[in-house]
C-alpha cells in the first residue's frame, strides 16, 4: 500500500507531533514523505518622504536570499528534531512559497492523504481567526488527518 503523505510543518509542537504521526503512517503504508513548510517572501518598507519616490530599504535580492535561507534551516531543523537523523522512511523536505493553507492543499493534488497539526482552537476561535487545518479540511481533494498535541 504505497502511495504519497504530505505533512505541513512550521516548527510549532503542533507540527512536531503531525511530522512524527506521519512518519509513522507512511512507514506502515510503504508511502513516501513530504514534509512542507510554506513561506512567503516579506521585502522591507520602503523608505522616503510621502512626496518623493519611495526607495528600498535594502537589498531585495539579499533579503530574498536569507528569508529562503532561513526558511530552509527552519524546515530541516523541524524535520531533524521531529525524527531524528534516521528517521526510518525517506522524507522529502519541500520549501513551499505560498501561504500554508494553499501550499499544502496545492501539494495534495497527487497525494494520498494530508497530516497537519492543530493548536487546539475551538469553533469560535477558528471561526474568527481561520486556520490552516480547517483551511486544508474544506479544500484538499483527498482525506486529511489533523494531529493534535498533546501537552
Amino acid at each position: 500500500m504505497a502511495g504519497k503523505i504530505v505533512v505541513g510543518v512550521d516548527g510549532s509542537d503542533h507540527a512536531q507531533a503531525a511530522l512524527r504521526w506521519a512518519a509513522d503512517e507512511a512507514k506502515l503504508r510503504g508511502a513516501s514523505l513530504v514534509a512542507a513548510h510554506a513561506w512567503t517572501f516579506s521585502p522591507s518598507m520602503a523608505v522616503g518622504a510621502p512626496d518623493l519616490m519611495a526607495m528600498p530599504a535594502g537589498n531585495i535580492v539579499e533579503e530574498l536570499d536569507a528569508d529562503r535561507a532561513a526558511a530552509e534551516r527552519a524546515l530541516s531543523d523541524a524535520v531533524s528534531a521531529a525524527l531524528g537523523e534516521e528517521p526510518g522512511v525517506t522524507v522529502e523536505a519541500l520549501l513551499v512559497e505560498d501561504a500554508p493553507g494553499e501550499g499544502l492543499v496545492a501539494l495534495a493534488q497527487d497525494a494520498d492523504l494530508v497530516v497537519v497539526g492543530t493548536r487546539g482552537r475551538g469553533n469560535i476561535a477558528q471561526a474568527l481567526l481561520g486556520s490552516v487545518s480547517h483551511h486544508v479540511v474544506q479544500h484538499a481533494p483527498c482525506p486529511v488527518v489533523i494531529v493534535r498535541h498533546r501537552d
